[in-house]
């Protein structure tokens, strides 16, 4: 690489928002995004931004890890070249295993300064096009079948075109919810469904065969991670398509799962990848086996929102957005970034890098620390 810049700073910043009701999974219960800024400050100028969302049950971190972490980065990257961002990502690599969460924000932040050193919009500079509509669909979290019934009709009043349901806590109970939302919402507006982990591997056939007659788009990680051997039992058995989210974490896993032939979809999130770099080798491989995808996200800010909007324009293949938990926050710390439109549309800023900031009067509230 000729080309070269010089990391002087790096900043890490805790960034606490509550949400607007809790959001409830099969995993958990959360009140609030609990998140990582990054900030690197290179001597010529060119400062980039980086965000994560660490969650516990999923990718082993927290807020507090990633922050004590992260300070073992900003040490190890401080003097680098980010531009190199191949060898930033393997400095991160052999300093710790795992850690995604905490490096993905790192990620984002390296590539807000290479694109913006380049000149061009983020998408742009990982070979995509802004030519396609992306459009975001909206979560109803588990709980009574009531409930999710009129919180579905809410989302369907709102314009979105998908709404997606979390499951995965009794399959019979699940069959009651999901008949409740579909009986709500009507028979044109399509169903997805999200299990995370939550039921064995015959509960899940059954419980996908019962669901058969709603006409579901498709089901999220339907058995636990661990088992992913079972999955490929799981997808010959089941009549709605199969999306691999939490046993789907960089592209290694990605390549087992197609070796497998355990699902029909990834879900790719920045947090389980380590960042774009990694997300970028499952969309190679996911375009080489046929496999369409879906950018989603945990609970960030608009700030790796759009990271995720910018990622997303970079294949035909990914064809699913879920894009909806920074519309949850009680408020919004970000200048710039991703706009949500009327009926869940989803537009990216065309200027150069990620083209989102966190203002240095909202950064000064925050806890943080200075490498």
């Amino acid at each position: 690489m000729n080309e070269k810049l010089t990391i002087q700073q790096i900043e890490l910043y805790k960034l606490s928002v509550p949400l607007i009701e809790p959001f409830v999974t099969s995993l958990g219960v959360d009140t609030a995004a609990h998140n990582i800024l990054v900030k690197i400050v290179t001597k010529e100028g060119i400062t980039g931004f980086g965000e994560c969302s660490p969650y516990m049950p999923i990718n082993g971190e927290s807020q507090d890890t990633c922050f004590i972490v992260g300070q073992y980065f900003a040490k190890l990257l401080k003097g680098q070249n980010p531009l190199d961002i191949a060898h930033c990502t393997g400095l991160m690599d052999n300093l710790i295993y795992g850690n995604a969460s905490i490096k993905s924000a790192f990620d984002i932040a390296l590539y807000d300064i290479a694109s913006r050193h380049a000149g061009v919009p983020l998408y742009q500079f990982i070979g995509g096009e802004n030519n396609k509509t992306i459009i975001t669909d909206y979560t109803v979290s588990i709980g009574d079948p009531e409930k999710m019934a009129a919180d579905a009709v809410k989302i369907k009043a709102q314009g979105y075109p998908a709404i997606k349901v979390k499951l995965g806590k009794n399959g019979e109970t699940d069959v009651v919810r999901m008949k409740a939302i579909r009986a709500a919402v009507g028979d044109t507006i399509p169903l997805r469904i999200d299990a995370n982990q939550g039921w064995g591997v015959e509960e899940a056939i059954e419980t996908l065969n019962a669901l058969a007659p709603l006409d579901i788009q498709h089901c999220e990680e339907p058995i636990a991670r661990w088992n992913y051997l079972q999955l490929p039992y799981v997808k010959k058995e089941s009549p709605i398509p199969i999306m691999a989210d939490e046993c789907c974490g960089d592209h290694h896993d990605a390549a087992r799962l197609i070796e497998l032939n355990a699902c029909d979809y990834f879900n790719i999130k920045l947090g389980k990848s380590g960042g774009i770099f990694n997300a970028l080798k499952i969309v190679s491989l996911a375009e080489a086996a046929g496999i369409h995808l879906q950018v989603g996200a945990m609970l960030e800010s608009r700030l790796a929102m759009t990271a995720f909007a910018h990622f997303a324009l970079c294949s035909p293949h990914i064809v699913h957005y879920d894009f909806d938990t920074a519309l949850m926050f009680t408020d919004d710390p970000v200048t710039g970034g991703i706009r949500y439109e009327k009926n869940g549309v989803v537009t990216v800023p065309e200027v150069p890098g990620l083209g989102a900031i966190i203002s240095e009067d909202r950064l000064k509230k925050m806890q943080s620390i200075i490498v």
